[in-house]
This record gives structure tokens, sequence and C-alpha cells, in this order.
């Protein structure tokens, strides 16, 4: 059941808002906030990767960009081989308009085990880019 929630802002925030919304991608305001809500939440809680204790346990996605020179492919499947992280899925895209590869790898394990693949990857010739998507945290749901 939904509930509605109302807010204050000042002018000049309330008549930027749909321009805000609709640059975004969004069409809907009351998805927008509640998204914008959650991913603000998360950072005040967890904090960016770079700024997670060592220890703190996540899960979520590394996204690679590469070209397949310079044995990145057997740099990516070391990764997977080495236990550092749980792996739960991996996928390889070519991606014909950019001329890239794109490996996506869905793990869990320690925020410092992602920040020293992270790091490894970053300085590894031919390897374009490297992101890391968490996956929020939430105490009940589907899984």
């Amino acid at each position: 059941m939904s509930q509605i929630i109302t807010f204050s802002a000042d002018k000049n925030f309330a008549n930027d808002l749909d321009g805000i919304i609709k640059k975004s991608g969004y069409q809907n305001r009351s998805r927008f906030i509640r998204d914008a809500s959650l991913y603000f939440s998360e950072i005040q809680q967890r904090g960016e990767l770079n700024n997670m204790k060592d220890d703190e346990i996540i899960e979520g996605h590394l996204v690679i960009y590469y070209q397949h020179q310079q044995g990145v492919e057997n740099k990516l499947m070391d990764i997977r081989h080495s236990h550092a992280l749980e792996i739960s899925s991996y996928n390889h895209s070519c991606l014909k308009h950019s001329h890239t590869c794109v490996d996506i790898i869905q793990g869990m394990g320690t925020a410092i085990e992602f920040r020293k693949i992270m790091e490894q990857l970053q300085n590894t010739p031919n390897v374009n880019k490297i992101t890391f998507v968490s996956a929020p945290m939430r105490d009940e749901g589907c899984c």
C-alpha cells in the first residue's frame, strides 16, 4: 500500500526539480525521490567503496571494459578463480559500436578485496575502464 510523503524545498529547488528528474531519465517524481533517498542513505551509511572499512562485506558487479590484448582475459580468469571474491556470475560481451569488450563479474567479498582487484585491473594494459556497482543493502526482500 502506498503512503504519501511530503517535504518542503526552497523555490529554486522546487522549480528545478522536474528538470532534474527529466535529466536523470525518470518519468515519475515518486520513483526519482525514492531512488535518490535510498542511494543517499546507502552512501551515508556505508560510504563509497574507497571509504568503506576493509572488512565490510559487500556484493555487487565489477564492470570491466577492455581490449583483447596483453592477456587481459587471463587476468580476469585468474580473478574469477582466485577465491578472493565469491563469484555468483560472469558475463562477457563484445560491444561492436565502441569496439570494446566488457566483462561483468557479480561477486561478494570484503571491500578491501574489491579495491585490490580494481587496482590490479586499473594497472593492467588495455583495460580501458573499470567500475563497481554495489548492491543496495536491505534487511529483507525477495532473496
